[in-house]
This record gives C-alpha cells, sequence and structure tokens, in this order.
C-alpha cells in the first residue's frame, strides 16, 4: 500500500499580504498609537524612546544661569587652591587655621 504523499507547502509571502502585515504590526505593538500619542515604527524605537522630545531647547535664563553658577564654583575653587587663608578670612571671622590642607580639598571638591 503505497503512502499519500502530502502536498507541497505553500510559502505565504507575508511582505506582499497588507493584511497580514498589519495584523504582525499589531501583535508586536508597531505602527499604532501608543498613550502619549507617539507613532512607533519599529519595535527598537518603541523601546528606546523618541529622540523629538529630548531636542527640546531649554531656556535662555537656565542657560546663562548654568555659566553663571559655573563661573563662581570655579572662581571660590580656584580662591580655596591658590590663596586658603583670604577664602577662610572671608567666610570666617575667626582666627586663621592652622592647616590649609582642608581648605584645600573644599577647593578641590568644587573645581571637581
Amino acid at each position: 500500500m503505497a503512502a499519500k504523499q502530502p502536498p507541497p507547502l505553500m510559502k505565504k509571502h507575508s511582505q506582499t499580504d497588507l493584511v497580514s502585515r498589519l495584523k504582525t504590526r499589531k501583535i508586536l505593538g508597531v505602527g499604532g498609537e501608543d498613550d502619549d500619542g507617539e507613532v512607533h515604527r519599529s519595535k527598537i524605537s518603541q523601546v528606546l524612546g523618541n529622540e523629538i522630545k529630548f531636542a527640546v531647547r531649554e531656556p535662555l535664563g537656565l542657560r546663562v544661569w548654568q555659566l553663571v553658577s559655573a563661573i563662581m564654583f570655579s572662581g571660590v575653587a580656584i580662591m580655596a587652591l591658590a590663596f586658603p587663608d583670604q577664602l577662610y578670612d572671608a567666610i570666617f571671622d575667626e582666627e586663621p587655621v592652622s592647616s590649609k590642607t582642608p581648605i584645600r580639598l573644599y577647593g578641590g571638591a568644587l573645581l571637581s
């Protein structure tokens, strides 16, 4: 008795079948809008997020404040490293300290 051969398997081309492709993208969660209203084109962009929201320009006042504070911290740090006695006298109204190491360590921490 001869066994009947099964018919050859037909491969489905999902790239050309648009309905199948849409179903696959829905199952993967790609292509639709999420809760924030963003449309993800791939699973990688869904995991990593959209970089457009990171391209927002900061206000000018924030940039100026960052520059001013960086200059002030650097100035105090350089003064603590170069002139620890004068910085100690400017901050505290006490007798001079015998060791300059803590003030210089403070300056190094500020500069870093």
